[in-house]
């Protein structure tokens, strides 16, 4: 194993102003493999964590939209400890706490604006979920088509109750297009 390689060396990916193979993480992903083994670096890093709070902290920095799996993360912990980037220290509780290496440090260093951009997009993650957050417009949808599913189950449907309710959602439709 060679330590202090670059990010393409390291990744197989095509290095620093490259976007790798999927312009930004392997399709439906948020964070390819090598994507988190750098993320996760650059946590632990910052302080001592153990997996549980890597998944925490990761979570944070997205605003909550998005959270790596224990099963992805605790893999990714013993593949770094393998690579002697990161390595286990001494804890009170049961979990096990990781801290950065040397050789773990010198590689962030070498990847500092690879870990810059990766952050930078976990942080947009967050503030796009912030902006779009649709928790009330889900809500309202939900009672709209409960109330449809009622009003149109009863037994006195007729013609212009139809027209009528094919009139307020038009009329809806249009205010919310105006907004």
């Amino acid at each position: 194993m060679r330590f202090g390689m670059g990010y393409a060396s390291w990744t197989g990916a095509p290095g620093p102003g490259g976007r790798g193979r999927h312009g930004g993480g392997p399709r439906g992903r948020v964070l390819g493999g090598d994507e988190l083994k750098l993320v996760l670096l650059a946590l632990i890093a910052e302080a001592p964590r153990h997996g549980y709070d890597l998944i925490r902290a990761v979570e944070a920095r997205t605003g909550g939209a998005y959270a790596p799996s224990p099963g992805v993360v605790y893999p990714t912990l013993t593949l770094l400890t393998d690579m002697g980037l990161i390595e286990e220290q001494a804890s009170d509780g049961a979990r096990k706490l990781f801290a950065a290496t040397e050789v773990g440090t010198a590689q962030l260093a070498q990847d500092a604006e690879r870990v810059g951009d990766l952050f930078a997009r976990l942080e947009a993650l967050g503030e796009h979920r912030a902006r779009t957050d649709a928790g009330p417009i889900h809500r309202a949808r939900a009672n709209l088509r409960a109330a449809l599913h009622h009003r149109l189950a009863g037994p006195d449907v007729d013609t212009d109750t139809l027209h009528a309710i094919a009139a307020i959602l038009d009329e809806a439709a249009q205010k919310v297009e105006r907004l």
